[in-house]
């Protein structure tokens, strides 16, 4: 008898479609070959601090006294209810798991856990603590769960052995985001005195929002003068705009140079007319889907892959955490079934063998996501369902259409004398094509009727204008940033998808394949609403904005030197990559997490001079020098518990630009006076150093 563990309800019935015949019994399906039982997603996770013991034989708490905490062996347990104790559902289903795995008559364990890192170490860390041995242990792998693929994926199973290295990879991942999360989260959590998420991932999505609306709340608009001709000729406006640019002072020097270009006279150098055919966009990953569904629908992140997951789970549409827009050569023969359903739906459709839509060299783990054969009744979808199956299978339709989209591209060039050459290109659709099923947004270009050696009419004038604050992040452009965040953000010049068609994707899968992105497909979604449900980021309708709560993140971070920019994580990143080729072990990639996070917890080599820890939350700082009460470190400064009685003495954590040090407050309370510190801003930012002492009146005040 075989067992096979899918990750979930849903998988485990479709699984059973596939097999056919099969009795329900409590917690599974049986018949005389298969059984067929499932988890619930995750039903172990990691361990908490409170579960290792310290030096001292004691549990560890939520303290200082704690951190850092390096497991030697990370270990995991069954997954707890919102009661802090084992969930009784959870208990029962991994008992029945243990108990099928260890039955006699069971010589064959089948991880069906979903295609990716995720679903692969979920149910390997089941049958892990089944302690079932002598198993022979093989994976389903489904990159869809119509029935007819489940049952073709049952006769193609390979040992679960060749799956170790994404096993890897994902239990990497694990560990390390565990050692970010769990010793970062608790140290800024202890210094703020409110909870902090600090993560490897959400920190660096975070600031980059943070630093966008940064920008864009201090950018400055600059004027400057533009060269710019709107003169007819033959009837028709020439519309000319020179690359030349000049200040705000340079408006003599902006009409000089007009005259120069006026005088020399205009003339058509060259005009290229011919027929070409325009090629639709690729196939969707999950990113390229979620920014049109975000852009066109303003649909959120969440949302679009949750309605998608469902979609999958029925069948309909193809494994959705893919971060591929091609198909893998193998596929062909299934595109071909698939084709001839779509057709039966009446879309002129044809199978196409090309490099743009086949390409094993673009493919990771999942190819681009697709309609299955199996076709719905769009009367049984929801209104969002309808939205993003017929998103997926306009493009689908696109991409193998029968009918070309011919255009006419005119390319026309205007020579000023010797000065300038200006290009003007025009394109206009003469048999639509596949653009009559996907969306193609770019409007035709109608240029002067001119051939080449007409003269031009000029007239360019000085054109005053403003320079362009940056954008705030779109769900297409923070996705795009995101999916290669080391590439110039080349959205803001393009305004649609489409646009995409023109670009060559090489450096965004040399990017992906070496583990430069921040997040991943299957984890980015999931992120990025965390962060909005901390209360960091907002988005209304598309658009992303930093909310107070990400500010004092970001800055209070800054303030405990706890550096997470993109470069941290995309080395840790990389270091995964290397994990899944088998070219760096587990401990190795963890150990570079474990060393980063240690100089957050480091000895700093300062002097009381130089010295800017401002402490923790709670923490007793002294006596207040006015009422007598106790001074206790806050979270914007050391202030006096008497404040509800109407004391106000309280030292600020920031004084002319510096901090101020727990250990200099402290002598300030203790002797009336700080050492002397160095680094103060003034406000002419000119920086000095001085002492702070106690006045007669007790007021904080600088002592040179």
């Amino acid at each position: 008898m075989k067992v096979i563990i899918a990750e979930k309800p849903s998988l485990a019935r479709n699984i059973v479609a596939g097999i056919g015949e099969m009795k329900k019994r409590q917690g599974y399906f049986e018949n005389e070959e298969y059984f067929v039982t499932w988890a619930f997603g995750h039903l172990f996770s990691l361990c908490d601090i409170e579960d290792y013991y310290g030096k001292s034989g004691e549990k560890v708490k939520w303290t200082m006294e704690g951190l850092p905490c390096f497991p030697d062996e990370f270990k995991f347990k069954l997954k707890l209810g919102e009661d802090k104790k084992p969930d009784a559902g959870v208990v029962k289903q991994f008992e029945l798991i243990k108990t099928l795995c260890n039955r006699r008559d069971v010589d064959t364990i089948i991880n069906a856990g979903d295609a990716d890192r995720e679903g692969e170490i979920i149910v390997r860390l089941c049958v892990m603590n089944t302690g079932a041995v002598g198993k022979r242990f093989l994976r389903l792998w489904l990159p869809d769960q119509t029935p007819q693929t489940v049952a073709a994926a049952l006769t193609e199973m390979k040992d679960e052995s060749e799956y170790d290295n994404l096993a890897n990879e994902g239990l990497a991942r694990t560990y390390i985001d565990w050692l970010y999360g769990v010793n970062l989260t608790r140290y800024a959590t202890l210094k703020a005195g409110t909870l902090m998420r600090v993560g490897r991932v959400i920190v660096p999505i975070v600031k980059a929002i943070y630093d966008r609306d940064d920008a864009i709340k201090n950018f400055v608009p600059e004027i400057y003068y533009a060269l710019l001709s709107k003169e007819k000729t033959n009837g028709e406006e020439v519309e000319l705009l020179s690359k030349l640019k000049f200040s705000k002072d340079e408006l003599e020097k902006a009409k000089e140079q007009c005259g120069i270009y006026n005088a020399a006279g205009a003339y058509v150098k060259s005009k290229k007319v011919k027929k070409d055919t325009l090629s639709p966009g690729k196939l969707y990953s999950l990113t390229k889907l979620q920014n049109v569904l975000g852009k066109k629908h303003k649909m959120s992140m969440e949302k679009s892959l949750a309605v998608l997951q469902g979609l999958y789970e029925k069948g309909y549409v193809t494994y959705p955490r893919t971060n591929s827009e091609y198909l893998a050569v193998a596929e062909q023969g299934k595109m071909k079934t698939i084709i001839e359903n779509v057709k039966k739906l009446g879309y002129p459709v044809e199978f196409k063998n090309k490099k743009t839509i086949f390409d094993d060299s673009k493919i990771e783990s999942h190819s681009a996501l697709t309609p299955t054969y199996k076709i719905p009744d769009k009367n049984a979808l929801t209104e969002e369902e309808r939205i993003v199956y017929s998103t997926i299978m306009r493009r689908f339709v696109a991409v193998f259409c029968s009918e070309d989209c011919i255009v006419e591209k005119t390319e026309m060039k205007i020579a000023v004398g010797t000065l300038e050459t200006f290009t003007l290109k025009g394109v206009i659709i003469k048999e639509k094509g596949w653009t009559k099923y996907d969306d193609y947004t770019q409007k035709d270009k109608i240029l002067p009727n001119l051939n080449e050696g007409d003269e031009v009419n000029i007239d360019f004038k000085p054109t005053e204008k403003e320079t362009s604050a940056p954008k705030h992040y779109t769900i297409e452009t923070l996705n795009n940033y995101l999916k290669n965040p080391f590439k110039e953000d080349k959205a803001q010049a393009q305004q649609n998808a489409d646009d995409d068609r023109e670009q060559s994707d090489e450096e965004d899968y040399r990017a992906i394949f070496e583990g430069l992105e921040l997040g991943t497909e299957a984890t980015r979604t999931g992120i990025i609403d965390n962060a909005k449900k901390s209360g960091y980021i907002g988005l209304k309708k598309d658009v992303y904005t930093i909310l107070p709560g990400g500010e004092f993140l970001i800055e209070q971070l800054s303030k405990m030197n706890i550096s997470m920019d993109k470069y941290k994580t995309s080395e840790l990143g990389v270091a995964l990559k290397s994990v899944y080729r088998g070219k760096m072990s587990v401990n190795e990639s963890v150990e570079l997490a474990r060393k980063e996070i240690s100089k957050v917890f480091g000895k700093k080599d300062v002097t009381v001079e130089t010295d800017e820890d401002t402490g923790f939350y709670g923490e007793r700082i002294g006596v207040c020098p006015v009422c007598g009460k106790e001074v206790i470190r806050g979270k914007f400064n050391y202030g006096c518990m008497g404040y509800k009685e109407g004391c106000k003495f309280k030292i600020s954590f920031y004084i002319c630009k510096r901090a101020i040090s727990v250990s200099n407050a402290k002598l300030l309370l203790e002797t009336g006076r700080t050492s002397k510190i160095k680094g103060f801003v003034s406000k002419k930012d000119t920086p000095f150093d001085a002492v702070l002492k106690l006045d007669d009146e007790k007021k904080i005040v600088f002592d040179f």
